[in-house]
């Protein structure tokens, strides 16, 4: 009688098998890795598109883009508003054109974003529209819910011509805000249609990426990717803005320094203020929802011996744009158009692409 016997698997044969699935996988990560973002940067491309769409209807129905922050007199700074004021600026402006009708009915124009009427309600809302797929911190550094990546653009570096965004002050009586005035004073204040766009509208940057600041007292050093983009570094570089022909000259000096701080360097404030605050911002917390084009997409942002704001950003600091995508930022035209510029964009193109009547002449391929 014979004895049929059943072959099992060996220890080496299945330790074998399992280094294959191994290898398998490791190679396919990756892939699926890099397919998830693929889709999260479309999706950041159609929340810019949609929001570059919504300031384009603004615009057809008001005949110019919103301030970038309101007249200060019209947010009081009193016991009710302790951070602020942060008048209500292009945040909430837009709201009705991109879905957000709601929101915007239940903003208080007559307080800021810190105001009693409006800290409790807007204020603390998360619109899903103003934050990347890509983002990695879920609360952000004042009230959690109430972050923003996308930035408006307030144009190239100060020192050449402050204020050469899109986004600018309306500033109908600067004189009457003391503290103030030099930090609105120009002549590139608003309103900015795009009649006065001379540069074009598809060579001047609208909105751009910004990651969001750290909260609860982190301090990061430049070494220290990608935490290092939320924050802001200290430098003792005096900011001359509008300085005429010696402007490019301090642009670049100040970008040399800020790409140079040492590795031991505190951030200016532990707790940071990249994008802290969607609906509200002033001259001395322009960083809540706004950067310039200074320091080229994912470098370090500083903060200039003379700053305007510290921390939360003035606009003669350089507030970079930065993002998790691998490579560079997405950034909104003012035709409406989302490109996605790479880091290494040349630092004289970054700052043409920011301004929208400074003359520069850029060739279709230089970016």
């Amino acid at each position: 009688m014979r004895i049929r016997s059943s072959r099992a698997f060996t220890l080496i044969e299945l330790l074998v098998v399992i280094a294959i699935i191994a290898v398998l996988i490791a190679l396919l990560l990756p892939a699926v890795q890099s397919a998830r973002e693929a889709a999260r940067r479309a999706q950041c491309t159609n929340n810019l598109k949609q929001l570059a769409l919504g300031m384009h209807n603004y615009i057809s129905s008001n005949g110019a883009f919103p301030p970038i922050f309101a007249n200060f007199g019209t947010a009081p700074n009193g016991p009710s508003e302790p951070g602020g004021p942060w008048p209500l600026g292009w945040g909430t402006d837009v709201l009705p054109f991109i879905e957000q009708t709601g929101a915007y009915n239940s903003s208080n124009f007559s307080f800021g974003a810190f105001g009693v009427a409006n800290i409790q309600t807007v204020s603390s809302l998360k619109i899903p529209a103003y934050v990347c797929p890509s983002e990695t911190i879920k609360n952000g550094p004042w009230i959690a819910s109430t972050y923003i990546n996308y930035h408006a653009s307030i144009g190239g570096p100060a020192s050449i011509s402050s204020w050469t965004g899109p986004f600018v002050p309306f500033m109908s009586d600067p004189n009457s805000l003391p503290g103030y005035t030099n930090a609105v004073m120009s002549s590139n204040v608003g309103p900015v249609d795009f009649a006065s766009m001379t540069d074009g509208s598809s060579n001047t940057a609208m909105f751009s990426e910004a990651l969001i600041g750290l909260n609860g007292y982190i301090t990061v050093y430049p070494g220290q990717l990608q935490n290092s983009l939320r924050v802001s570094y200290p430098t003792n570089f005096n900011s001359i803005w509008d300085a005429g022909a010696m402007g490019p000259a301090i642009a670049l000096q100040f970008v040399q320094l800020c790409n140079s701080t040492p590795a031991s360097t505190a951030p200016t404030n532990p707790t940071q203020w990249a994008g802290a605050c969607w609906n509200g911002s002033h001259a001395g917390t322009l960083h809540f929802n706004a950067y310039n084009h200074w320091n080229t997409p994912n470098t370090l942002s500083c903060v200039a011996s003379n700053s305007w704001g510290g921390a939360p950003g003035g606009f003669n600091d350089l507030l970079s744009a930065s993002s998790n995508h691998p490579g560079g930022v997405n950034v909104a035209f003012c035709d409406g158009s989302v490109k996605f510029l790479k880091n290494s964009v040349g630092l004289n193109i970054w700052w043409a692409l920011g301004t929208r009547n400074q003359g520069e002449v850029l060739s279709s391929d230089a970016y």
